[in-house]
């Protein structure tokens, strides 16, 4: 089992969750660890998905404050730099 705490390795973010707190997709963080284990396991699955892919991906968390542009946005721009985009 995977959990938000395990996607550092050590100091060193996780491109998602370093993206996500760049491009401000997170406001209150109750969403943010189920969103960030989904979209970690969407990239690895498919490392280029579609906006449509990751909502689609995403449909089962629960956002109330962001609105989820925010949230797509980032997790595009962590699979573009996990890529080597």
């Amino acid at each position: 089992v995977e959990t938000i705490e395990g996607m550092a390795d050590g100091d060193s973010l996780h491109p998602l969750q370093r993206v996500f707190i760049e491009e401000a997709a997170l406001q209150c963080g109750i969403c943010t660890p189920g969103i960030l284990i989904a979209a970690k396991s969407l990239l690895e699955k498919n490392p280029n998905p579609t906006d449509t892919e990751v909502r689609y991906w995403l449909a089962g968390n629960l956002c109330r404050c962001t609105g989820y542009d925010k949230i797509i946005k980032a997790v595009q721009t962590a699979a573009a730099e996990m890529r080597g985009a």
